[in-house]
């Protein structure tokens, strides 16, 4: 979903020029590409793609899937392509993710170099990203910021999204934030800095919502957010959920627990763990 927000942002964050306008295309074009995170089709003056792909755990082979992707999309498109990496922790660095994958026949002769670029959020500025687009804002807290600015780095982010996004968008984005924090630190911290900017975020929206007769709508509306927000987050981790999975997951109604259930995305190891009972540990 943050790949969709605000496109051109992801580009200026890996460094990439924004010579034309830029919007998300379809990557399910095989079984291997619907894996794929995001294509950016940029219609530049010679249009080219990006494709990038966002990691908070280790994949020793991603340079390998990086090379699959590029050779499928370079054969549908024909249009040069880069590829690009984007680390949200340290935990998903390693040697392999050197930038560029090259292979020798036996001869010594090399049969493959294969360039990809790789950005390791860790290692930008948290002020970089407050000032970015909306669609990478929210990876300003995965930044370099010391553990004791954090509260005025969530009332900052908390400004921007009450200037520049709509009610329902500011709920999707803050449903992800919640998410992306829990990378980096304790669920606790996490619903101690999340619980005033709620609080303040829904203060801020409700009298608009009633005035426009739309209180039952939003409820529903962020029920549905919510288990969106899970499904996704789930079929990253855990895979392609099985119907009765998704059966489950259709009659947790009550925004509470969809909550909880996306606070367990941080630790689960499988649907199973995930659906378990919501007092579980």
């Amino acid at each position: 979903m943050l790949l969709d927000v605000d496109p051109a942002s992801w580009l200026m964050l890996t460094g990439l020029p924004v010579d034309g306008p830029v919007h998300a295309i379809e990557s399910d074009l095989s079984t291997v590409l619907a894996e794929v995170d995001k294509i950016l089709q940029v219609d530049a003056a010679q249009p080219w793609l990006a494709h990038l792909e966002l990691q908070s755990s280790r994949d020793r082979e991603l340079p390998l899937r990086l090379l699959q992707y590029h050779a499928l999309l370079l054969r549908r498109h024909h249009q040069p392509i880069v590829s690009t990496v984007i680390l949200l922790r340290p935990e998903a660095d390693g040697p392999e993710l050197s930038g560029l994958l090259e292979q020798y026949d036996p001869t010594g002769e090399r049969t493959i170099a294969f360039g990809f670029r790789v950005v390791r959020v860790w290692e930008r500025s948290a002020d970089e990203l407050l000032s970015s687009g909306l669609g990478t804002l929210l990876l300003a807290p995965l930044a370099a910021v010391d553990p004791a600015q954090l509260p005025d780095l969530v009332a900052r982010i908390g400004e921007r999204l009450s200037r520049e996004a709509t009610p329902d968008l500011a709920r999707e984005l803050w449903a992800s934030f919640n998410i992306l924090m829990g990378l980096r630190y304790d669920v606790g911290e996490v619903r101690t800095l999340l619980r005033g900017v709620r609080e303040m975020r829904e203060s801020v929206t409700y009298q608009e919502i009633v005035n426009e007769g739309r209180v039952e709508g939003r409820a529903e509306g962020r029920v549905e957010g919510a288990r969106e927000l899970v499904v996704h987050m789930g079929t990253r981790r855990f895979g392609q959920p099985e119907p009765r999975v998704v059966e489950a997951l259709a009659a947790v109604t009550e925004i509470d627990d969809l909550e909880t259930l996306a606070d367990r995305l941080l630790t689960a190891q499988s649907w199973e763990e995930l659906l378990g009972p919501t007092n579980a540990a």
